[in-house]
């Protein structure tokens, strides 16, 4: 599995530095950048090039680093704890970010990175499985009932991916 994720690209940004560190310990086949604000994050996305940029949505203006990112080409993955909801997860996905991790989940972050890649290289659209991932734990958090904030876009979700 490591091998898609060899010698990859990413930032992080987020202003919690425990988040930091434990995104880049759980990357060590990857090269990563880590900035601790969204001007910093922002200066990186405008001057490097990055393959991936996982970012906090809170904190550091992670919606705005995410509309810069995807101008440059970025693949972006959304990481919170504060916004985790369902309306957080549509808007992420809406803006165009890949995949949406909650914190509590960010020990899997060398899967999702996998299967954003995996989906690339077959042609799927890169969130292509996280409902598959995820549902589960969304169904825990929030009900059963999770989806019906916004009914279409799910029903749209399952057809795009």
């Amino acid at each position: 599995m490591k091998d898609r994720l060899n010698g990859k690209k990413i930032l992080i940004v987020d202003d919690e530095p425990d988040v930091l560190n434990a995104l880049e310990e759980s990357l060590p086949m990857c090269r990563v950048t880590t900035a601790s604000t969204f001007e910093q994050g922002k200066e990186q996305l405008e001057t490097e090039y990055f393959d991936f940029a996982i970012l906090d949505i809170m904190g550091v203006d992670g919606y705005e680093l995410l509309e810069h990112a995807i101008k440059k080409n970025v693949i972006a993955l959304m990481v919170t704890a504060h916004a985790l909801s369902p309306e957080h997860t549509v808007t992420s996905f809406r803006k165009g970010a890949a995949f949406f991790v909650p914190k509590e989940q960010m020990g899997n972050i060398e899967i999702f990175l996998n299967d954003v890649l995996e989906a690339k290289e077959k042609g799927h659209h890169p969130r292509s499985r996280w409902l598959e991932r995820l549902d589960g734990y969304y169904i825990k958090r929030f009900g059963p009932k999770w989806k019906d904030h916004d009914k279409e876009f799910w029903k749209k979700f399952s057809y795009y991916a």
